[in-house]
This record gives C-alpha cells, sequence and structure tokens, in this order.
C-alpha cells in the first residue's frame, strides 16, 4: 500500500480540503500543489495562496477497473466495482487529476462540466483521509 504518514498529509490539508493554490509572484504562474520551485518560470520564488475555485472541465478520463486500483483504492473497487479519474482542467488553466463522483456514464465526456466536492478518499490505518472530487455540474432547466 503506498503510505503517506499522518504528519505529511495534514501538512497539505489546506490543498486537499480548499483547493489552494500558491501563486508565484515572478511570473505569476498558479502552483498546484505547492511547490518549491515554480513549474513555469523554474525559478525558487516567493508565492502567494491563492484560493482555486474548484470548477473546471474533463481534459481526459479514464475508468480504473479489473484489479487495476492502487492499493489504497483496493476496498473502493471491492465495494463499487470500477471507478472513474479524470485530468480536470480548472478555470483557472491549471490541470490536476481526481475521482469523479456523483456521476451517470452520459456524464463522462471530454469538456464535461465538474466542481469540486468534499469526499472521503480512502482508509488507512483507521484513519480515513479525506479530500476533494469532482462531479457533473448538472445543468437547471429555468423556470418559464
Amino acid at each position: 500500500m503506498a503510505h503517506v504518514s499522518i504528519p505529511s498529509y495534514w501538512k497539505t490539508l489546506p490543498q486537499r480540503y480548499c483547493l489552494i493554490g500558491m501563486k508565484c509572484k515572478n511570473c505569476g504562474t498558479i502552483n498546484f500543489p505547492a511547490r518549491e520551485i515554480c513549474i513555469s518560470c523554474k525559478q525558487k520564488s516567493e508565492f502567494e495562496p491563492k484560493k482555486l475555485s474548484g470548477r473546471g472541465k474533463i481534459y481526459s478520463y479514464t475508468v480504473i477497473a479489473a484489479g487495476s486500483a492502487p492499493p489504497e483504492f483496493s476496498e473502493q473497487e471491492k465495494l463499487a466495482g470500477s471507478f472513474p479519474v479524470a485530468i480536470v482542467e480548472l478555470e483557472e488553466g491549471l490541470r490536476i487529476c481526481a475521482q469523479i463522483t456523483d456521476y451517470e456514464e452520459e456524464d463522462l465526456k471530454i469538456e464535461a462540466e465538474v466542481e469540486a466536492v468534499f469526499r472521503k478518499i480512502y482508509e488507512e490505518d483507521k484513519v480515513i483521509r479525506y479530500g476533494l472530487k469532482f462531479r457533473p455540474v448538472k445543468k437547471r432547466k429555468s423556470l418559464p
């Protein structure tokens, strides 16, 4: 099983729970997750926190099935079967990888609008790990 220590996990809670990126003061690029060196200008720069919208579109996706889940998700696979994972392009332009939840098969398509939701990710050593997954944005019908 891939192990992430509890102190290491807790250190990343703001970005995991609140989708906080770090904006490079040198070039303005938003880095997520936080890094020591900017992914764009490659400089060891100062960063300022940037709350991300949590809204975006599916850039690409795959369905994890038939024993191909990472060990920490094997229980989820046993209980629910296959599950989709997507590269989501956020409104701010950066792309992140996340599970898709609360979906119908027809919701899984490139360019589908999604939004971040807080969910259980997995459990390790009797500690539940929470974080963000994405769900399709349902279009609401307007009233006449």
